[in-house]
């Protein structure tokens, strides 16, 4: 009976372990490949939501063409503050960003430029320059007092001079908000977290 010669025996044995590593490492890439996807699944579905800023009412908090990932949990244990950035369902096809500004049962005005909530000056110097002027609109009006109702928010741009917001369509429903702003992940120069801002303003 022929047998192969040792060299040959052992360079049979080594393509085999070859072979074997190249399907191991191949099996362990597809395995690191379909995780990362489920999680990715499970973060977009359940977890976080990303979103574009598209067009210029949140100038120069956020700014157009940046990409915004928001966090789905925060308002199924907790409520919408004032001063939280939100991702919300405008349209069926169109999700805005804004800011909020009056929660329910707060009583919102405008006047000389500025918003008063519960009688009380908003101030939003921290976000704004001092030279922008807050405009009323088609809903509310300069000088007229609004009751914010129940499970319900009014938000706002921070570009106020170019922002459709709760001035002009009225606050929005809580089921309509999809998340609360987290972080700006694109462009990678400008990764930061979303800061939200608090209000000493009382009920």
């Amino acid at each position: 009976m022929y047998e192969p010669p040792k060299e040959e025996l052992n360079n049979q044995r080594k393509a085999t372990k070859v072979i074997g590593a190249i399907g191991k490492g191949i099996y362990s890439l597809i395995e690191t490949i379909l995780v990362a996807l489920v999680l990715a699944i499970v973060l977009y579905l359940f977890i976080m939501t990303p979103h574009e800023v598209v067009g210029n009412s949140m100038h120069p908090t956020y700014k157009n063409g940046e990409f915004l990932m928001a966090n789905k949990i925060t308002y199924k244990v907790s409520q919408p503050k004032r001063g939280d950035v939100v991702i919300f369902k405008f349209s069926d096809t169109q999700d805005f960003i804004k800011r909020i500004i009056g929660i329910p049962g707060d009583e919102l005005m405008i006047k000389d430029g500025k918003i008063y909530i519960n009688n009380q000056l908003l101030d939003e110097s921290k976000y704004l320059n001092a030279s922008v002027i807050t405009n009323g609109g088609s809903y509310m009006h300069e000088g007229q007092t609004i009751t914010v109702p129940d499970n319900k928010y009014f938000v706002c741009g921070d570009n106020r001079t170019n922002s459709s917001d709760s001035r002009e369509f009225g606050p929005i429903e809580k089921d309509r908000i999809k998340g609360k702003a987290w972080i700006v992940y694109f462009p990678f120069t400008e990764f930061r977290i979303v800061q939200h801002e608090t209000y000493s303003i009382g009920l």
